[in-house]
């Protein structure tokens, strides 16, 4: 299983790749991107990064669909699953920590 460094490290180096591959220096993509320089730095060392930043990153390397498709709901495997999901479709609350 992968830790929450992991996979942070994981989407900042295939952005790294991303970026190298469109022939972009880091200065580059953060005026495209409109972020700071530092905070590109940041992100391709340790992958810290505010989402509005890496947002801003993925469309100006044209990545956009590929961020827009996280989280998509699992699609259902039956009728019957379907049926029990629209029963539990209602509005719900997390739980208070």
């Amino acid at each position: 299983m992968l830790s929450i460094i992991d996979i942070q490290k994981g989407l900042a180096q295939r952005l790294k790749s991303v970026r190298l591959s469109a022939n972009l220096t880091q200065q580059g993509l953060a005026t495209r991107a409109g972020v700071s320089l530092g905070s590109l730095k940041r992100f391709e060392r340790n992958g810290e990064i505010s989402l509005q930043s890496l947002v801003r990153i993925a469309f100006a390397l044209r990545m956009e669909d590929e961020l827009g498709a996280l989280f998509q709901p699992k699609p259902t495997s039956s009728l019957d699953s379907l049926l029990e999901q629209s029963k539990t479709s209602k509005r719900q609350r997390g739980r208070k920590s």
